[in-house]
């Protein structure tokens, strides 16, 4: 029998598995009628945040391979009556066979996985944002656009999601440059962590026009996560430089891709005419968060 299996971070793949995840996925798109092999399987979704494409992208899996979900705000949850995570992750294991949470801090998830008896997936975390990063790649994948040649950009705001991204390029050995204002970097234990097990290569570049001259993939966020509200205003300040435009965007190669994990702030950090125009990719890429998350299912209940 498989043993429990969680993904709380990309390092919890190795190179292969994520590869053969994304072939996974894509097999699944392929197919005009999808299997039913996720049928009699249950998976809660606990969410502290709210969310509109990995909620439904993991609901819409579950369904279309047979499967069944249940939906939990914490609210609904004794949790919210202080009881503690331990419990109620050693209970709903006897409830569910995969349980999914998307919280405000990352020590959360890592000790509901602890106690869990069955899989448990980081649906989003302060500190990491796995599946939105491995279905963002697989757009990539999918669009055979990962080579060693392609030049990789993250411009804004070294976050949960940058994260990901430095833990996807560094398990395949990508390069690739985080432009960021100065306090804004990506977690520097992380980055150092990285670059010992990885031999990561990450640049951080401070001038947006440096950073993404000849680049082929671009990818953005918005400058103030949830959690951050109070800082919004001054993150527009500080980030301003930072907007993703078509006068940025002239500088990367003509056939660059253009990517935003949504939802997007338009004409904050990206403008309305590059979300839509020609190099976007923004809606394929949230398509293949469901596709995803259909062969993570498989892959962690099979």
């Amino acid at each position: 029998m498989k043993g429990k299996r969680d993904l709380l971070r990309v390092v919890d793949l190795t190179k292969d598995e994520i590869l053969a995840l994304w072939d996974s996925a894509l097999r699944l798109k392929s197919l005009k009628r999808l299997p039913s092999s996720l049928q009699g399987k249950v998976m809660a979704l606990i969410f502290e945040k709210p969310s509109t494409r990995t909620r439904v992208s993991f609901e819409s899996a579950m369904l279309k391979l047979g499967g069944s979900t249940i939906f939990l705000s914490t609210k609904d949850l004794q949790l919210a009556r202080g009881e503690p995570i331990k419990d109620t992750a050693r209970v709903l294991s006897r409830y569910v066979d995969v349980a999914v949470l998307r919280t405000y801090k990352h020590e959360t998830i890592e000790e509901f996985a602890s106690y869990a008896t069955i899989p448990v997936i980081n649906g989003l975390s302060d500190k990491h944002h796995p599946c939105q990063a491995l279905s963002d790649f697989l757009t990539l994948y999918e669009l055979c656009r990962l080579s060693p040649e392609e030049k990789v950009v993250w411009i804004g705001d070294g976050n949960n999601v940058a994260h990901s991204w430095l833990e996807v390029c560094a398990i395949l050995g990508l390069p690739i440059t985080v432009c960021c204002p100065e306090g804004f970097e990506p977690d520097e234990n992380l980055l150092a962590e990285l670059k010992t097990k990885y031999q990561a290569r990450v640049e951080i570049v401070r001038d947006p026009k440096s950073a993404i001259e000849g680049a082929t993939i671009v990818s953005t966020d918005v400058w103030a996560s949830m959690g951050q509200e109070e800082e919004a205003e001054r993150r527009k300040e500080v980030f301003k430089p930072y907007q993703l435009n078509s006068e940025l965007l002239s500088l990367a190669k003509s056939n660059v891709l253009v990517l935003h994990c949504l939802p997007a702030h338009r004409d904050e950090e990206i403008t309305e005419e590059v979300l839509e125009g020609k190099n976007s990719i923004v809606w394929l890429q949230a398509e293949n968060k469901m596709w995803l998350h259909m062969a993570l299912l498989e892959f962690l209940l099979l």
